[in-house]
């Protein structure tokens, strides 16, 4: 692709990083047939192509408008497109970029402007569990759509003293994880355990920065990012942790990109770096004790037809999904197949709020294609899917280390 960038644009690290992205497109159109969006809304426009234009576009002079604005918010950021691509555009990055400028340039609507910022601060903020336990209590007194969204209450089980164990990794405690799906910890720890692994949560870490770096919040989720580094580093450099551990691939896939977002901060990029040498998928984590693992597992208590959606932060992002399977087959689980698998389900962290009737479309989408397999389970590796397919069907949806924990001989 041939750029004529503005001079604001050449001047800048953002375009010139964004204009080295751009010229690697070779206009093939391969990610408009993978391009959620592009699915179900039919429109170039909010296609990877087409988005790719819109920040070309805005690079080289021409102002940004509200109507750019909404095409590169409908984006979901699955990155389908990049799996595709057969030119490695990093589309990804390009967006981020395209939606920094943008933010910068185009005022949003007062109560859009309100919606994001209640979503960032009150997904991270201490009043969320009280509150979300609160609708847990009296969810059956719920109108239909709000039951769909709150989760029904889980027992969560007993936590095994851990500390005694010689190897021990950390996992993440400021996510709405806890909140949401305590169940996904609980059995993180179990099953780590049985494999001689131990658990810790950092004093001082938090979200992973996700939320907000993709309500446009940026700065505000880079000093996340170098608050949970200032947390993890000291427990990784003395050797008390060999890793860190994530169970919901969202979070994964952002602390992985971790040196990416702060390669322009010479303080924390070194540090950056050493973060995610030690960032883990929990798939990463037991396929070395796999063998060990499937000793302890009752293939009695598994299911018998279960099916695994692999979320896109874990299948496009991180590409973890072969490893995934892999290790729930070497378990004993017999997945079964199902069309489409590489398609977003709407998700998309706060997407599924933004964007509901594209998110409603794409999730009805999924579960259609996931129940021609008739299963008896739906399994996912990250909380927003869980969350999002669950609130569809009435087919039980868990994170695959939960129903290995439930197979585990006690």
């Amino acid at each position: 692709m041939q750029t004529n960038l503005a001079e604001w644009a050449r001047e800048s690290n953002l375009g010139q990083e964004a204009d080295a992205i751009l010229r690697r497109c070779v206009h093939c159109g391969f990610c408009t047939a993978t391009c959620p969006t592009y699915q179900v809304l039919g429109d170039e426009l909010d296609s990877p192509r087409g988005r790719i234009y819109l920040i070309k576009e805005v690079l080289e002079g021409k102002e940004p408008t509200r109507a750019t604005q909404e095409h590169l918010d409908r984006c979901l950021t699955c990155r389908n497109c990049e799996t595709t691509c057969p030119s490695g555009v990093q589309y990804g990055h390009l967006v981020d970029i395209g939606r920094q400028i943008v933010e910068e340039k185009v005022k949003r609507p007062a109560f859009e402007q309100l919606q994001r910022f209640a979503l960032r601060r009150g997904l991270t903020s201490r009043l969320f569990a009280p509150a979300y336990k609160l609708g847990q209590s009296i969810r059956s007194l719920l109108p239909e759509s709000l039951q769909r969204k709150m989760l029904a209450k889980r027992e969560v089980g007993a936590i095994p003293d851990t500390a005694k164990q010689i190897r021990q990794v950390l996992i993440l405690s400021g996510c709405v994880q806890p909140t949401m799906m305590p169940t996904i910890d609980a059995a993180t720890i179990r099953v780590l355990n049985a494999i001689g692994i131990g658990t810790q949560v950092a004093a001082g870490a938090g979200c992973c920065g996700a939320l907000n770096f993709h309500l446009d919040a940026q700065d505000v989720a880079l000093a996340q990012m170098r608050a949970n580094i200032d947390a993890w580093l000291p427990l990784v450099e003395s050797g008390a942790v060999e890793a860190i551990v994530m169970n919901a691939s969202g979070c994964g896939a952002m602390v992985a990109e971790y040196a990416h977002h702060l390669r322009n901060d010479p303080v924390y990029l070194p540090k950056a770096e050493k973060i995610v040498a030690v960032v883990k998928d929990v798939a990463q984590i037991v396929a070395p004790c796999v063998e060990v693992l499937a000793t302890k597992i009752d293939t009695q208590r598994l299911p018998k037809r279960p099916v695994f959606h692999p979320p896109c932060t874990l299948q496009h992002w991180q590409g973890l999904r072969p490893l995934s399977e892999q290790v729930m087959t070497q378990l004993g689980m017999t997945l079964q197949p199902f069309t489409e698998s590489h398609l977003c389900c709407g998700s998309a962290g706060a997407y599924s709020v933004m964007q509901p009737e594209i998110a409603k479309s794409l999730r009805d989408r999924k579960l259609a294609n996931l129940n021609h397999a008739e299963p008896d389970v739906m399994m996912s590796s990250n909380i927003g899917c869980i969350g999002h397919l669950q609130s569809g069907t009435d087919t039980p949806v868990r994170h695959w280390i939960e129903v290995v924990d439930a197979a585990l001989t006690r």
